[in-house]
């Protein structure tokens, strides 16, 4: 009689160990992690170049230490979020250098064609600023999100071009992308040249 109980009771246990294993398993989306976006705050850059910009109190700017860099290079590093706008500085001296340096933008803006969706061009004009010049807004996974130039078509040219140091997936960037975007913007209204 122990027997037959002990053998009812692990019968009863598999049966109700089996019946429990129901495979209603469904896959989960990927996930991102949660980011926390610091308040818009700027700085006024006032170095021995000749120009001024705000940028973000959450970027620093480095110097760029590439072989072939130029006096005004620099990066405006943004450390929380992987990513870095780097900036170039020429002088103008003729209006043949201008033209290279104008067509010199948009090629490495359309570089990026073989992985872009879109590419948009927008034309900058702040003619109380003696500020000119074009921001291409890249989208798709492309490895450069927007890229941009400044001049006052006489003396001073700069190129920006926004790059992240990741594996381009603008599904997990769109939100971060978009704040620095604004920060851009904010730069570019904010250029004097001296």
């Amino acid at each position: 009689m122990a027997n037959r109980s002990v053998i009812v009771i692990i019968f009863f246990m598999l049966l109700g160990s089996f019946g429990s294993c129901q495979n209603d398993y469904s896959p989960k989306p990927r996930g991102y992690f949660r980011i926390k976006f610091p308040a818009k705050t700027y700085r006024e850059f006032n170095g021995a170049c000749p120009f001024t910009f705000k940028y973000p109190a959450y970027a620093t700017i480095e110097k760029d230490t590439a072989e072939n860099a130029m006096p005004c290079w620099m990066n405006i590093v943004f450390p929380s979020f992987n990513a870095r706008i780097y900036l170039s500085y020429y002088p103008v001296t003729s209006k043949k250098i201008f033209n290279q340096l104008v067509e010199d933008a948009r090629t490495f803006a359309f570089k990026h064609t073989v992985r872009a969706t879109a590419i948009d061009e927008a034309l900058i004009s702040q003619p109380e600023k003696n500020v000119y010049g074009i921001l291409y807004t890249i989208d798709g996974n492309s490895a450069s999100a927007a890229q941009f130039f400044l001049t006052d078509s006489t003396a001073n040219y700069m190129r920006g071009a926004l790059y992240f140091n990741e594996k381009p997936r603008l599904d997990s960037i769109q939100p971060v992308l978009d704040f620095i975007k604004q920060d851009i913007q904010v730069m570019i209204k904010s250029v004097r040249w001296n």
